[in-house]
């Protein structure tokens, strides 16, 4: 189903002053679309993201969803973040079943689930380790496979591979393109990388600096899988990075 962002205007007030951090945001996200959210650090990228999954208000504006005005949370959406979010005191089994079990789910069909969605991220073997078992990445698999489990229709991920390094970071790129590719997936996924953005994304939301709004919206068709060190990667990803550090104008 369509996602789509409409004015989407957010300000933050402090010592009685109000600061706009989000302008005009207009957007469509096709079903089935992969889009990087891409800008400079304070732009309000997870601010947007915040709002899409319904975690924050808008000041102006609406997020619209299969037709839905998104008011707060809803099962359509589930966000994943940078630092994992798993419990714990749970097995790694018994992470990816929590929104099951949140959802009354039984015992039986919610272990099932479970243990397919672990298959499908790599992880079969490891449903009785716990978090602090595993490595960062394996973590963050967890929480994918976790967000899967409960069926929704658009991923909302917010630097997902941030704290990990560049040798792990890249794996799980190619690894969340192949499950994207098999789940067929609506992601929205923000990141700083540009060339994280230019090897995963069907198209790039440039954001400008605070307040954030849309500069422009680059299309990549390189096709997939993509290699990065191609002249055709190399080129879009210069692009790309002009677009990052054009300074922006002051009105």
């Amino acid at each position: 189903m369509t996602l789509i962002l409409k004015n989407i205007g957010k300000e933050f007030e402090q010592r009685d002053i109000r600061s706009p951090a989000l302008v005009s945001i207009n957007l469509e996200v096709e079903e089935k679309e992969f889009t990087c959210v891409l800008g400079p650090s304070g732009c309000g990228k997870t601010t947007l993201l915040r709002i899409i999954a319904g975690l924050e208000k808008p000041t102006s504006g609406k997020v619209i969803i299969g037709g839905e005005i998104v008011s707060g949370p809803t099962s359509r959406m589930v966000m994943i973040f940078q630092d994992y979010s798993l419990f714990p005191w749970r097995t790694v089994i018994d992470n990816i079943a929590f929104g099951l079990e949140m959802k009354g789910i039984g015992k039986e069909e919610r272990q099932k689930k479970a243990v397919h969605y672990l298959d499908l991220v790599g992880l079969s073997g490891f449903e009785e380790n716990f978090p602090y078992e595993l490595s960062g990445g394996m973590r963050q698999r967890v929480a994918v496979a976790r967000a899967l489990a409960i069926d929704p229709s658009v991923l909302l991920m917010d630097e997902p591979f941030g704290a990990l390094d560049a040798q792990t970071r890249n794996m799980l790129q190619r690894q969340l393109l192949e499950i994207w590719d098999k789940t067929k997936k609506t992601v929205l996924f923000v990141t700083h990388s540009v060339d994280e953005a230019v090897f995963m994304a069907d198209r790039i939301i440039v954001l400008t600096s605070r307040p954030g709004t849309i500069k422009e919206v680059v299309t990549i068709d390189l096709p997939r899988p993509r290699d990065r060190t191609s002249q055709d990667f190399a080129t879009v990803r210069r692009y790309v990075l002009s677009l990052i550090d054009e300074p922006q104008s002051i009105q």
